[in-house]
């Protein structure tokens, strides 16, 4: 009997090291004992013998329960967003742009600067808003990078449907132009102060001369627009609607300056 008892407790420390939770506690260890040792029969008594086995295996499903709740649960997976250029009616871009604009002979090549963030909004964070000058953001969506840095090229696409420069190029690059465009995202939040809630985007835009570095023009453009639902992909929704306004509104503030380069700095 005491062998039979030794091979018992030798079969549950195995069981106990192969568990995967190995910080439960021995009960789990000496209830799979008494399920994988050898059945043993009290005083011949079958009634007796199926009573203990029957409690035994309750027991061990209980503390097996026990040991899955100390496993930890999985970490939800975070989602990425992205800004994108999304087709705009024609009659939308003309609206935008003066009529002469339109047909003018580009005589101009335009290098835009890399977009700069101000302080805050300058990650991959999605900011939101649920009281006056208190940033918040949201724990498990992101943008895929900065929005400063997905926004060069989307104003790249929206300042060439204008027809003004001969070329439109993102800097860093070898070409050289005569008109320089500098941009700073001033802001980029989705605001829960108002029902239903807004993504409101403010855009700082500089024309230099880029051969005498003398300031041509320089204006903020600013876009709200409602989100279609209160949560984190109506608020995406809604960023990129406003980033496509606001880059029209930037192709038609360029479309008038351009003609006139050497004019004297413009006051917005």
């Amino acid at each position: 009997m005491k062998e039979l008892n030794n091979a018992g407790s030798m079969r549950a420390i195995q069981t106990w090291r192969q568990h995967p939770c190995r910080s439960c506690t021995p009960a789990a260890m000496v209830l799979s004992s008494s399920i994988d040792a050898p059945r043993l029969t009290l005083h011949n008594s079958t009634s007796r013998s199926s009573l203990f086995r029957f409690v035994a295996m309750g027991l061990a499903l209980a503390a097996l329960s026990a040991c899955s709740a100390l496993q930890p649960s999985a970490t939800p997976a975070t989602t990425f967003y992205s800004l994108n250029a999304t087709p705009q009616p024609v009659s939308a871009v003309d609206k935008a742009l003066p009529a002469p604009a339109i047909t003018a002979s580009g005589a101009s090549t335009l290098l835009i600067n890399p977009p700069h963030a101000t302080a805050g909004f300058d990650s991959p964070r999605i900011i939101y808003l649920r009281e006056p000058h208190k940033l918040e953001y949201f724990a498990l969506s992101r943008w895929v990078e900065p929005p400063a840095r997905m926004l060069g090229p989307l104003l790249v696409a929206a300042i060439e449907k204008t027809g003004v420069f001969r070329a439109v190029v993102l800097m860093p690059g070898a070409a050289s132009g005569e008109l320089r465009l500098d941009t700073d995202i001033i802001r980029l939040q989705h605001e829960f102060q108002t029902s239903p809630s807004q993504v409101r985007l403010t855009l700082r835009a500089t024309l230099v001369d880029d051969k005498t570095r003398r300031m041509l023009a320089w204006q903020e453009f600013e876009a709200l627009e409602p989100a279609s639902s209160e949560d984190t992909y109506g608020g995406v929704l809604a960023a990129n609607r406003a980033v496509q306004r606001v880059a029209g509104q930037l192709a038609g503030f360029l479309a008038t300056k351009a003609s006139a380069p050497s004019a004297a700095p413009a006051t917005p």
